[in-house]
């Protein structure tokens, strides 16, 4: 398929129809690039509404703990954080740390939301229908089980965002499969066929959007406790990607993710494709599938100085 040039205002979930702030709902498994990913939210002009975790990186009940962590450091703990649900599968600790976050110690930031994050998702549909974003930055078990208890919810959804697959190029766990649609392909499947307007921001170019051993000094300088641990978190990050892409160079892919739906990076290519997912995660183009996407596959600029400056707040 020929490249297609897409500008910002066709791409769904940019900008908020009404002209106001845009209303979003992060799924996460906060690892490393969750925690970068959250805190490019929480200096971004978003209502972040609220965040439910699932099994992906950590468990969904780790995850919680550090996003809750994470929003205290913020002075941002009235976000409400709702922990999902389902068996625990393989983790990703030789790439996030025992605990997700590169083994950093994070404050205890305060309990959980009495609700599911399934509830929570469900209750923030009905309460901003029509113009609530969502934004997948680990499996899709949260929202698919929505879609299952509440399938009118693909009416009320503004637009879907999800982190994963690889379109065109290798996965990260098979050659054909990434981790967050892997580890969940029933529910990905589910979500990209719903028929809500779903953007797809897969390896094909989170890959090639990075921070640097540069940037993770910029960021401990950056003068708040929450730039500082995001900053330590990072080592981890580094020593993995290190062997494999040779330079101390880190993709951010959930930052990548959550710069598209807000509409601060802005696709250069971004086709619509019918893709299918297979029992092992791993996408094919299929004329014949039930979802179409937009799959974005690259950005008109580099990523990496955008989310630094906007975590800095210097945006």
């Amino acid at each position: 398929m020929a490249d297609e040039r897409v500008p910002r205002s066709v791409l769904p979930g940019v900008r908020h129809e009404g002209g106001g702030v845009l209303k979003l709902y992060l799924d996460c498994d906060t690892g490393v690039d969750d925690a970068v990913a959250l805190a490019y939210l929480l200096a971004s002009p978003v209502d972040l509404v609220g965040i439910g975790t699932c099994n992906g990186n950590t468990s969904a009940v780790q995850a919680a703990r550090n996003t809750l962590g994470l929003l205290q450091l913020a002075d941002k703990s009235d976000i409400p954080v709702a922990i999902g649900e389902g068996a625990f599968g393989r983790g990703a600790a030789t790439v996030h740390g025992d605990n997700g976050v590169g083994g950093v110690v994070l404050p205890s930031g305060g309990a959980a939301d009495p609700r599911s994050a399934v509830e929570l998702l469900k209750d923030l549909a009905r309460a901003h229908s029509g113009e609530l974003h969502i934004l997948i930055t680990g499996p899709c078990t949260n929202v698919a089980q929505a879609l299952s208890e509440m399938p009118e919810i693909s009416g009320m959804v503004a637009s879907v965002t999800v982190m994963g697959g690889a379109v065109r190029i290798p996965g990260n766990v098979t050659p054909r499969s990434e981790a967050n649609i892997h580890d969940d392909p029933a529910a990905a499947a589910a979500v990209l066929g719903a028929g809500w307007p779903v953007t797809l921001v897969p390896l094909d170019v989170t890959m090639q959007h990075r921070l640097s051993v540069a940037d993770q000094a910029a960021l401990r300088a950056g003068g708040t406790l929450l730039h500082e641990a995001v900053a330590d978190m990072l080592s981890t990050y580094f020593d993995f990607y290190e062997p494999e892409l040779g330079v101390r160079e880190v993709p951010v892919h959930d930052a990548v993710a959550a710069g598209v739906a807000v509409g601060e990076l802005t696709p250069s290519d971004a086709p619509q494709l019918a893709l299918r997912v297979d029992l092992e995660g791993a996408l094919s183009e299929d004329a014949s599938a039930p979802s179409s996407v937009r799959a974005v596959l690259a950005l008109d600029r580099p990523a990496g100085p955008v989310i630094l400056r906007r975590i800095l707040g210097l945006a």
